[in-house]
């Protein structure tokens, strides 16, 4: 009974490398069952002033009532968090007194989560530097740079601990936990390279845009609506590391603006400020251009606008129109969380001292809500004194609730999926095998397929129409190891129709997904996320690989990753098609798997049946010069416990007539019923005897009745 097939013929420019197999799971796992009791605690922070403004100190648990949509709750702790005392700032450091160094690990650690029993961040505040060099460009991100040094080396306290994150349109990188070491927060802030990721910028198209004479084409806004979400859910992601630490929080925002695009961002800036209200993060945005006086005509940074808006003032009213809604989206930000906007200033530490000023005094209280519901509501919260003094209590007035994944919209799935795409820690609810090979097209590119399975007892089927169907959203994304930047990226939603019969067969047989990239050599990582759009489980795959130079291979015959499989299937059968005709097309010409309409699967497992015969498929390439009428010779052999059990017959290798690297494409049917079942090697030879060079591929194979 063959394995049932999910095929995703795409190819996208992307990835390759060293052949790679590897799973999520530990092999041989065993399942376990385990009872878990879910509570949510909620964590409040309450600033309480007397008549006069002063600071309240001494109440417990005891002084405080408190209600979640009008139903008591019980306060389970309190925690009083005092600054006054450490309020003045440190002595100022010298040049003399800075020990610069570059860490090595930058953007590799995460914001450490508060246990109850830790007292690291009692009587301390929190400020997190936050980044965004996408939308500031190379001036202002020295600006901002320079305004974070100037308040560590001069304006710092003994109570402040601060953390430093980036975000240069990747992901959001956690530069530095918080700490209190200032030689290691300037030698970070000293360290980062100015100019990188600033083009992502939106560009604006209406009267102020410049006349460029060129044709008329597409204009960018569907652009800008995706540029402006990724920067939204990036500083959504912040707020949410943030929230693993009780206490009050506060993110300094650098930016050069951030224009929302009519009501198509709204949903993300309201997603973006409810995480920072739930994480008790408050926003802080520093506007990095400072105190900005504009020509009305635009300045020398772009060409002169054409249109007759020139004439009539429109296109000075958009310039001034743009840089007013730029500021309003930073104004929004400070204005939902709780938090303050800098703007039109130049000294940016000023916006540094505000946010460092108005955490001084306040109360941590936590409770365990008695709603247990996780219809993502808004829950109302109010707080006051039990013994009635008049005070002024300052905290949120409410939350919105955990949402299970069956009431998920549509955004919300999506940005689940993002969420898990940047997250340090893989999530590994469901099971995947991966198989990462590479063949050579051109003496610069290879192209690369990646074949995913997941095993089919861990996906959830629902009856729809009278038909069975399990849906599956796949996301990958492709990061080149020396720069840092995604190169490519993969996202798929795989609605697979299932038979009865198949349907019962499920769950014994796994379901494999491939896609395709075209890759130039290089160290790449991947990291790969499968999510069952039933449950909303969500497996993650991670791993690095190197697609390798075969042009500069000199000692041995160079040779393509070589496939394994007990399986070929028409590309009519496969149970899901995630491309259109011209794609397709365009994959079978490229796909060396694909032959006349079949395709060759490849077993990422490599456990195959004794009764069903094992396909061996790999090239080898001669360079042009090298190719002469002697052809080069392939065999496989099978090895067990050292001593050899089968080999085939020497196989001709012959260039192909129509390719201009040389390619010997080889194919091997292997008849292993007479074997026993149990662990075996697989070795492919090849030799070349007109260039007396060979080559020598080992892989471990289980066969199974």
């Amino acid at each position: 009974m063959r394995d049932l097939i999910a095929s995703a013929l795409l190819v996208v420019s992307a990835v390759a490398g060293a052949q790679q197999i590897g799973t999520n799971a530990p092999a041989g796992d065993q399942q376990s069952y385990t009872l878990t009791v879910q509570s949510q605690l909620v964590v409040e922070a309450v600033v309480v002033k007397d008549k006069q403004g002063k600071f309240v100190h001494g109440l417990t648990a005891k002084d405080f009532a408190l209600t979640e949509d009008g139903a008591p709750q019980t306060v389970r702790f309190c925690e009083h968090q005092d600054l006054s005392s450490q309020m003045k700032s440190l002595p100022a450091m010298k040049a003399s007194d800075e020990d610069i160094k570059i860490y090595n690990r930058l953007a590799r650690t995460q914001i450490a989560p508060e246990s109850m029993e830790s007292d690291r961040y009692k009587n301390h505040r929190l400020l997190a530097f936050y980044f965004d060099m996408t939308t500031m460009p190379p001036g202002d991100q020295l600006r901002a740079l320079g305004a974070a040094e100037k308040f560590i080396r001069t304006q710092m306290t003994a109570a402040d601990m601060i953390a430093l994150l980036r975000y240069q349109g990747g992901s959001v990188d956690i530069l530095q936990d918080f700490t209190s070491d200032r030689n290691r927060l300037l030698s970070i802030l000293e360290t980062m390279v100015v100019g990188e990721g600033q083009n992502s910028t939106d560009t604006v198209d209406d009267s102020s845009s410049a006349d460029t004479g060129s044709a008329f084409g597409q204009d960018d806004s569907e652009f800008n609506v995706f540029n402006t979400d990724r920067q939204l859910s990036a500083l959504e992601t912040a707020a949410r590391s943030l929230g693993r630490v009780n206490e009050k929080k506060a993110l300094l925002y650098f930016a050069s603006g951030l224009r929302l695009n009519g009501i198509d961002n709204q949903a993300q800036l309201h997603a973006t400020v409810d995480a920072a209200v739930k994480a008790g993060v408050q926003f802080w945005p520093i506007d990095a251009r400072g105190l900005v006086a504009e020509a009305p005509l635009g300045d020398a940074t772009q060409g002169s606008a054409g249109s007759s808006a020139l004439y009539t003032g429109g296109s000075a009213g958009a310039v001034q129109a743009n840089f007013q809604k730029s500021q309003d989206t930073l104004f929004a930000l400070a204005g939902d969380s709780g938090g303050k906007a800098l703007l039109d200033n130049n000294d940016l530490t000023m916006g540094i001292v505000q946010a460092q000023q108005a955490t001084q005094d306040y109360y941590i209280l936590g409770y365990y809500t008695t709603n247990t519901a996780k219809n993502g509501r808004f829950r109302r919260i109010k707080i006051s004194l039990t013994d009635k003094t008049e005070a002024d209590l300052s905290y949120r007035e409410g939350y919105y609730a955990d949402k299970e994944f069956a009431k998920f919209t549509t955004v919300d799935k999506e940005r689940q999926l993002e969420d898990a795409l940047m997250l340090e820690d893989p999530i590994t609810d469901l099971t995947i095998a991966m198989e990462i090979d590479y063949f050579q097209i051109n003496r610069a590119e290879y192209f690369v397929p990646v074949i995913v399975k997941i095993p089919g007892r861990e996906l959830a089927l629902a009856k729809r129409g009278g038909a069975t169907h399990t849906l599956i959203d796949f996301v990958g994304e492709i990061k080149d190891m020396v720069g840092g930047i995604t190169v490519t990226n993969v996202r798929d939603h795989v609605n697979i129709k299932l038979s009865d019969a198949t349907a019962a067969e499920l769950a014994q047989r796994p379901i494999e997904y491939d896609s395709g990239f075209t890759l130039l050599p290089g160290k790449y990582k991947i990291k790969f996320l499968a999510r069952d759009d039933e449950t909303g489980r969500i497996g993650t795959y991670e791993t690095t690989f190197t697609i390798p130079n075969l042009n500069r291979v000199q000692d041995r015959v160079a040779m393509s990753s070589v496939v394994l499989s007990s399986q070929k299937v028409a590309l009519s059968d496969a149970l899901y098609d995630a491309t259109k005709t011209k794609e397709r097309q365009k994959d079978e010409a490229a796909n060396p798997l694909v032959d006349n309409g079949r395709k060759l699967v490849p077993s990422v497992t490599r456990v195959f049946s004794s009764g069903r015969a094992i396909y061996v498929y790999f090239q080898a390439y001669k360079e042009a010069m090298e190719q002469s009428p002697q052809p080069a010779f392939a065999f496989v052999s099978l090895y067990q416990d050292g001593k050899k059990v089968y080999e085939t017959k020497p196989e001709r290798l012959a260039p192909s007539a129509t390719s201009r690297l040389g390619t010997m494409p080889m194919s091997f049917n292997l008849s292993v019923n007479s074997l026993e079942p149990g662990k075996y090697d697989c070795q492919v030879t090849v030799l070349d005897p007109t260039t007396k060079r060979a080559n020598f591929w080992r892989a471990p194979v289980l066969l199974v009745k």
